[in-house]
Parts: C-alpha cells; structure tokens; sequence
C-alpha cells in the first residue's frame, strides 16, 4: 500500500530543473485553458517566420490534444479492470495473478508479508549465503532467472532479521538506489526492498564509494536492505560483491509444504506417482502453488490439467507440426489484433501478407511453405472460402464472438475473432519468438509500425496489449525497435507506444522496465518524447508509481510549452483514471496540497500548482459530462476536506473567478443528490478553516452574483450553496453574518454572472 503525503510528511520534491534555454514559463492562460488572445497569438503584426512557427506550435498542440483524447477514450474502457475486487487468497509467491506485496512503492504491511509467504520454503543454499550477506553488510542483491521467488526470498529476509510484525517500505525500482545512496533520512530498524531493479538513468549516478557509504549508514541505524534484480546485475562493479544468485526451491518440497497446509483428501498410488512427476517438472514456485490449490479446491483430475497446461501443449502441438504460411499468417495477425471487428482483421491480415509477400520477393527466406491446398491464397482468389477454411483450421484455438464497439451500442455488434482462452494469445506470441527468426519478424515488425501509424484506436490499442506481451520474451527488441522510433513519431504512434508501457504494467516483472523506459524519454530525448513519457505516465503506470509518476509531470510543467501543457494534461487524466481508486485520490490531492504549501509566495513552483489545482477544480469527469469534483464528492466523501483547501487556495491567487464558476459547476450537479449534503458541508468547512474573515465574505459575495446566471440559476443549487456557506453558524456572530446570505450583497463586476473571461 502506498504511502500518503501530506503538508508535514517531508514529501519528495519533484526534480529540479537545471535552468537552460529550453525552459520557459507557461503561457498564461484564459478561462478554457488557451493562450490568451492577443496581437502575438494571432499571429498579427509578426514576421512570416514567427507565423510559420505559431501555426506549427498549434498544430502540435491539437495533435496532442487528439492522442490524450484517445488516451482518455482508452483508460474509460479499461478503468474497471484496474480496480476490480481481486481474490488475493492465492498470492503467495504471485499465484492467482495478483500484483506481489512491495511491487507499488510504499508501505507493506505485516498481513501481505504473512500472506504472501504462507507456504513459503527457503531454497538453499542461496537463502542462507544471502541471509549472511544481509546481516554483515546490511544490504544483499538477489540475482536469477524471473519467476524464480526473487522477490518472495526478499520479505523473507527481511522477515527472518526484524520479525513478523515489521512494517517494510518498498522502493521504486528506477533510480531509488541513487537517492537512497544519498539520501539522510533513513529510518532506524526499516526493512527496505526495491523489487526488479531496473538501474539508474544515469549509469554513473550509483559508484561503489556510495554503495559502501549507504551499507555503513543502513548497518549504523540497523536497517536493512535487499534488492531484487536480474542475473546481469552482476556487471555492475558496485553491486558486483553484494549479489547473490538466486534458484527456486525443490517443487517437490514446496508442494508438500503447500499440501500440509491445505486441506485435502488421500490419493491413489498411481495419481499421487503422476501428480508428483507433474509438479517435479515445474520451474515456477508459483505454478506449484497454484497447482496445490487447485488440487485442494478441485481435486485431482484439475491439478493434473493444471500442470499438464492443456492450453499451451495444443499451441505447442500447432507449431510442432509446422503451420504453412497460410495458416502461420492468420495466427500471427490474430495475437496482435485480437478481438478487432473481423472485416478489420482481414484488412490487416491481408496487410501483413503483402508485407511478407515483399519480404520474400526481395530475397528473404521465405517465413513457410504453402501447401498445395492453398497454395492461391495469398493472391486473394475469391472461391477460396477463406473464413470456412480459418475456421477449420484453428479448431480449438480460434473461435468467433460478437461484441458492440467502443459505443456498446448491442444493436451493432459484429463478429470478432478471439483465442478459446486468453492465454493462448500469450503462447502464440512466445512460440512466434521462440521459433522464428529475422524472415518473419522483418515483415512483422514493418507492419506493426504501419499499424501504430494507421489503425484506428481499438487496432492500436490490441498492437499496445500483444506488443507488452512480446515484451516478456524481447523487451530490448521491442524498446529499441518499436517503442523508441512510435515515442518521437506521429500521435498515432505516440498513443501506441504510450499504450504498450501501459500494458506492460499489468505483467509484474515488466512493470519496473516500463517506468524506467518512460523517464528515459525524458532525459533530453527531444519534446516528442517527453510528452510521450507524459502520456504514458498516466493509467496503469501512475497508479503502480503514484509519487515517481506526480513528480515526474510536475516536473515536466517545467519544461518548454508543449511538454508542459501535456503535463497539466496528464495529471489531470491521473485524477481522471483514479476516481474509482479512494486511496489514489486522496493521495493525488494531498499531494498538490503540499506543492503548493511548501511553495514560496509569488515562486514559479506555486505558479505551477496552483495551475494544477485549477485544472483539477475544472476537469471533467471520463464517464459523464460533469465535474470530476462532483464525483469525488460522491463516491470519495474524504475529498471534501483536500478539495476544500484547493479551492481555498485557488480562490485566494488570481485565478479566483475560475473558482468560483467550477464551484458553481459542481453544486449545480450535486442539487438533486442528498446523499452528498455532508460532504458538501465538509468541503464548506475545510474552505472556510483555510480563509480568513475578509477572504470568506469575498467568497460569499462572488457565489451570490454567480448564482444569479442562467447556467448556474438552478432549483436546489442555492439550498446546496446555503449548506457550503452556512456550515460553521456555530462560529462568532461575526463569521457567521459574512456566510448568512448568498443574496444581500451587492454586484461585484468581475464575476461577470459566474463565468470566466
């Protein structure tokens, strides 16, 4: 669980920039968020060189605007899969596919420990070497092979030196061994992990004199530390002496731990001979939990098929006998585009057909034979009967579902091909890796980038998915030869690359390599990729990395104009994304709070949160044409209190008429809904605790002339504003005479009937 910030919890600045050219302060803004029109801005009385460059600048800016369109039309789709109640009763050692303890920076508390080691058993002799390490110089490095219980052996550690109850801290995998190594405030008696450690931006950041430095101070103050990482950390000559290469531990001994544990029924001899071959054959500490629970749960015949994987012998079986390229074609289209509308897929299918005709025309060895049978295919001969042959063919693995669009309009729905199970889609792809070379991936990867440049949103969206999935098996493949060249291209290919970091966080191991992929582009990488890096910091990748994720866009409103407005646009899509997620919310909140109460008066940085504020006050919800304010106040009632000192805040900068009408906004939508009359008396008091006498009366005065306009002259909208208002009758009579009425005040011309000019 990650850890909330607040005006005194020391919260990590974000980073500073080095002042240089390429920074400038924000245009200021009007009411919607535009530049503010004026000679410059419509390019009147410039140079043709100043109006060339003002065109293309507002060009970039709507071309922007339409890939976090996109992306806000993506999140709306997928929203309820980040945050749907999850059974967690199987997560010991990552069974049941929930995220392990520890891989969201944060606290981990003693209950995730205890579950997530249930049926833990330490390999040796790794887990001993590691443990000796761990108490002489407190800190270790555990090296291997994914899915080996890396991160498992790490809370077991830490459990084995500070105890059962400890609460240990989780680090973010990209550069927190940099700040740790400098860093002076770490805690007494702290267990600390960073899990897939993932290296630095800067390679030099972390040198062994500070690796020693940081093993001192942990041994000093009695904490401790142990990293997670892969077998090439041992290169790294500063971590070179605290590594420790890491196995799984005997299948068989953690099945009998699991099965002692588990209630279960007695076995045959023969069953219980096969189960035991079965489960001896597992690499994954994990597929042997799950095949124990199953086991427990299901009986028998379940944990056999669970360990046999039935799914992946039959995709392993297809490619064992060699599919021809008219069936090779079709497979491999179908693990990047499932699910797409089925005349789409044959568009594209076709597509990469061509690209793979080419291919082998130019001299390339041909991707496979074609069969006698359908030897036409490719040259698209009409009495081929194509569907029926498809079908036939990919018999157990392939069938065909009708689904609405993105509208979910069921009157419209169309075929759609998808895999019998999802993990077929998976197992194509690594099969396609595993056994083909440069002569298919060529053409493939030509029409992947064709797809990121031209498919509509849901084709670019499944190339994002199946493209994190390939990252499993070739992440520097698809970061050096996708991702790199879709982040400095068109929108199109921007969003796609946005998109698949955003998938990759939803496979553990891959999460890490995501954020460390998205801050790189950050690291003078040119603006295209910096609002790339923007775009793909929201959704997933800045639920998992909540403060890497603030940090990184505030400190990206730094930066020169483009990149900054497509900051301010992802944090706002950061609130956006997280209204189903209470803990998120109050964390994104909280954390603006503290910018701007640790931010001088009158500084840029205050400037720039107070902007941000603004923006969040403004935003509208995803799923509803209505304030996202409104929503929170509903479903997130603690917000009242953060939303409070926002709008307080803002009301006291320039920038109150916005305020005001955003106020205005959000007690028009909440008029009918007595449910929320709490909250809004909670966010009256919160405004009104953070103002003083003067500031408040100005309040009272500007909502009462607001009001009065016909977008905002609303039955109930006025009894809601008595509720904000009239919160605190319990104060001195002189408080409570500036919140008594909303009517006997006079106009005050800047308010100009609610509306901001």
């Amino acid at each position: 669980m990650a850890d909330e910030p607040g005006p005194d919890d020391g919260l990590t600045e974000p980073p500073v920039l080095a002042p240089d050219k390429d920074v400038v302060p924000p245009t200021p803004v009007d009411a919607d968020g535009a530049p503010e029109a004026g000679e410059d801005a419509l390019g009147l009385g410039a140079g043709p060189d100043v109006a060339r460059e003002q065109r293309r600048e507002a060009d970039e800016r709507e071309e922007d605007d339409r890939g976090y369109n996109d992306l806000s039309r993506v999140h709306q789709l997928v929203n309820n899969n980040f945050y749907g109640v999850v059974d967690a009763s199987g997560a010991a050692f990552g069974f049941d596919g929930v995220s392990s303890p520890g891989l969201a920076p944060g606290t981990i508390e003693p209950e995730e420990t205890i579950r997530a080691l249930r049926f833990y058993v330490p390999p040796q002799p790794c887990f001993d070497e590691a443990l000796g390490k761990l108490r002489e110089d407190a800190l270790v490095v555990l090296t291997g092979e994914g899915n080996c219980g890396r991160g498992a052996g790490s809370l077991a550690l830490l459990r084995e030196i500070l105890g059962k109850e400890a609460r240990l801290r989780s680090l973010s995998p990209a550069n927190a061994l940099a700040e740790l190594a400098v860093s002076r405030d770490l805690k007494p008696g702290q267990g600390y992990v960073i899990l897939d450690y993932v290296g630095e931006l800067h390679v030099e950041a972390v040198q062994t004199y500070a690796i020693g430095r940081l093993s001192e101070e942990l041994r000093r103050k009695g904490s401790y530390l142990v990293i997670t990482a892969g077998g090439t950390t041992h290169r790294r000559l500063a971590l070179r002496d605290h590594c420790v290469t890491w196995r799984a531990p005997d299948p068989l001994e953690l099945f009998e731990r699991c099965r002692g544990l588990l209630p279960h029924a007695g076995l045959a001899p023969d069953t219980e001979q096969e189960l035991r071959k079965r489960v001896s054959e597992q690499r994954r500490p994990a597929d042997v939990v799950a095949a124990a629970v199953v086991l427990s749960r299901e009986g028998t015949e379940k944990a056999l098929d669970t360990l046999r994987d039935r799914c992946r012998e039959v995709v392993q079986e297809l490619f064992r006998k060699q599919p021809s390229s008219d069936d090779l074609i079709p497979l491999a289209a179908l693990a990047f585009l499932e699910g797409i509308p089925e005349r789409t897929f044959e568009k594209e299918c076709a597509a990469l057909a061509a690209h793979v005709r080419n291919w082998e025309q130019s001299g390339g060895t041909p991707v496979a034979e074609s069969d006698d049978e359908t030897r036409t295919a490719l040259s698209g001969a009409v009495a081929q009967q194509s569907r029926a042959r498809w079908k036939e063919r990919a018999m157990g693995l392939v069938t065909i579902e009708h689904r609405p669009g993105p509208d979910r309009n069921a009157g419209r729905s169309e075929r759609r091909l998808v895999f019998t199970e999802p993990r077929v889609r998976e197992f194509v792809i690594a099969e396609l890796h595993d056994l083909y070379g440069y002569e298919l991936w060529y053409p493939l990867r030509q029409w992947l980038g064709e797809l990121a440049l031209l498919g509509d949103l849901d084709t670019r969206t499944e190339v994002a998915r199946s493209v994190a999935l390939l990252a499993r098996h070739a992440l520097v493949d698809v970061d050096e030869n996708m991702l790199k060249a879709w982040s400095e291209g068109l929108t199109n290919q921007r969003v796609t690359a946005a998109l698949a970091l955003h998938f990759m966080c939803d496979i553990d191991h891959l999460a890490p390599q995501a954020l460390n992929i998205a801050l790189s582009w950050t690291d003078n990488r040119g603006p295209g990729r910096a609002v790339t890096a923007a775009m793909a910091l929201t959704g997933r990748l800045g639920s998992l990395y909540r403060l890497e994720a603030l940090n990184w866009l505030c400190f990206l409103t730094q930066r020169g104009e483009r990149i900054a407005f497509s900051a301010y646009r992802s944090l706002v899509l950061l609130l956006q994304t997280a209204e189903q997620d209470p803990e998120r919310v109050l964390f994104i909140l909280r954390y603006v709070r503290t910018v701007i109460a640790k931010a001088a008066q009158g500084s840029r940085e205050r400037s720039i949160a107070l902007r941000i504020a603004v923006q969040f006050l403004e935003a509208a919800r995803l799923e509803a044409p209505e304030p996202v304010t409104a929503g929170l106040l509903r479903t997130v009632p603690d917000s009242a209190r953060h939303l409070g000192f926002l709008w307080a805040d803002v009301l006291r900068s320039g920038n109150r008429s916005r305020a005001v009408s955003a106020l205005c906004r959000t007690l028009v939508q909440l008029r009918d809904d007595p449910s929320v009359t709490g909250a809004v008396r909670e966010l009256g008091e919160a405004m009104r605790h953070a103002m003083n006498g003067r500031q408040w009366a100005a309040l009272c005065h500007h909502l009462s002339i607001a009001l009065k306009h016909p977008d905002y002259a609303i039955p109930g909208a006025r009894e809601l504003a008595q509720v904000l208002l009239g919160s605190l009758r319990g104060r001195p009579l002189a408080d409570s005479r500036r919140s008594a009425s909303l009517v006997s005040t006079p106009p005050f011309p800047s308010v100009q009937g609610g509306r901001s000019k």
